[in-house]
């Protein structure tokens, strides 16, 4: 996350719910979060967000950042092996109500779609204007051409 992006989340220490069962994995979590500034809480209800593993059930009320997971439902996914910084960040973000997904993914959602979609994406109208413009014409050029006013 950029510096100025990172500006724009509140420092303010949240209540932190971690949800994994393994103790000592647990407890290298509650350190991370201790040492963020944030406050361990025993149970979701007492939390403004959620920490889990990716084996843990969602969170109902409260945001969730899943270390590990892939249910793209949840507010914040981070790789298992999410740096303490990392977490720091998405924890605060997805508090702030923001989505936090890890850069791989975020890559993915932006290729080029096939060109054999775009018939279902424009219409046959749109389609000629665009050929139009491809070949270089003026606005002017394709109104007289397609008999657009």
């Amino acid at each position: 996350m950029s510096e100025a992006a990172l500006a724009l989340i509140p420092r303010k220490a949240l209540r932190v719910a971690i949800q994994v069962d393994d103790p000592g994995r647990r407890a290298g979590l509650c350190q991370v979060v201790s040492d963020a500034g944030h406050e361990v809480v025993a149970s979701t209800d007492f939390a403004d967000v959620a920490l889990a593993d990716a084996d843990q059930s969602a969170s109902h009320g409260v945001p969730i950042v899943t270390l590990g997971g892939a249910d793209i439902d949840q507010a914040g996914l981070l790789s298992s092996d999410a740096s303490a910084e990392q977490i720091d960040a998405a924890l605060r973000a997805v508090a702030a109500g923001l989505v936090v997904r890890p850069i791989e993914d975020a890559a993915a959602g932006f290729d080029a779609m096939p060109e054999r979609s775009l018939q279902n994406l424009l219409t046959p109208r749109e389609i000629e204007v665009l050929s139009a413009i491809a070949y270089g014409l003026s606005n002017k050029a394709i109104a007289r051409r397609l008999n657009i006013s």
